[in-house]
């Protein structure tokens, strides 16, 4: 296996619905493979447009004979995994890397149905589609250092990524960034239906919304101060963001609602992990 990218370099993903979707054009945008090999049974997602580097099937059954790949990455659903590993068996071979980001899944549970394979869980999440996701990957110990690099080429194809050597950590990473964008939106909508309340127009109210969280999350992301330095730049004694932030930040504000909501993801994390 050489380095990824390169002439002959293959990838089987399985499953191409909004999270492998979202991979499959980072990795398209960034050259991560040469060539690629869909198992969606659904066919093309719409929007989608074919390439001449993806050959679609349907089942695995229909993949070449012949094939090596070089990384098969499995992009399903929790509930249908276990039904899913056992034709991929037959790479399990020092040559081809297992990366799941199934969630839930353990390390152990793949190796049940992948044999004596290099594996790596890992937690994505959807804003890989833009290329600004972040990732934690947890490895087993049959992963080579140099399928450690293909890993991060392929995860950087999309974003940010970080290791884990405990890999019961992936239970509280699936509940802060894996799920954190749907908390992330459900901000926006709250925002902007609180504009809304307040007589903004809809329209009006929504770009300020999204454009207010977009620009304050890039501005955390770039900023070399703590957001508690941000959040009190922002804060003036009497103002109106500090009436804002006596609600929030009450004993049963924000705070305790967001440990509570990551504490049930992580709970769900845990209860799904086989």
């Amino acid at each position: 296996m050489g380095d990824a990218g390169g002439p002959g370099h293959s990838l089987v993903l399985v499953g191409c619905g909004k999270m492998g979707t979202a991979m499959l054009r980072g990795w398209l945008g960034g050259g991560a493979m040469s060539r690629f090999y869909i198992v969606e049974p659904e066919g093309i997602p719409f929007g989608l447009a074919p390439a001449p580097e993806i050959e679609w099937h349907t089942t695995a059954e229909t993949l070449p004979l012949g094939l090596v790949p070089d990384a098969v990455v499995f992009a399903v659903k929790p509930q249908i995994i276990d039904a899913v590993l056992p034709v991929y068996r037959r790479w399990a071979c020092p040559e081809t890397l297992f990366v799941s980001i199934v969630a839930g899944k353990t390390l152990a549970g793949l190796g049940r149905h992948l044999g004596l394979a290099a594996v790596i869980r890992t937690m994505p999440n959807t804003p890989a589609a833009i290329g600004r996701a972040i990732t934690v990957a947890c490895a087993n110990p049959r992963v080579s250092q140099e399928q450690r690099r293909l890993c991060d080429r392929l995860l950087a194809a999309i974003g940010e990524i970080a290791w884990v050597e405990d890999e019961a950590l992936i239970d509280a990473v699936t509940a802060v960034s894996g799920s954190g964008p749907a908390y992330v939106f459900l901000l926006i909508e709250a925002l902007a239906r609180a504009g809304e309340a307040e007589g903004l127009p809809p329209a009006l109210a929504l770009r300020l919304a999204r454009s207010t969280v977009a620009g304050s999350s890039e501005l955390a992301r770039v900023s070399a101060e703590s957001p508690e330095t941000l959040r009190e730049n922002v804060t003036s004694p009497g103002g109106t963001t500090r009436a804002a932030l006596d609600v929030l930040m009450a004993s049963d504000g924000l705070e305790r609602l967001i440990g509570r909501a990551v504490a049930a993801a992580a709970a769900r994390s845990r209860a799904l992990a086989s």
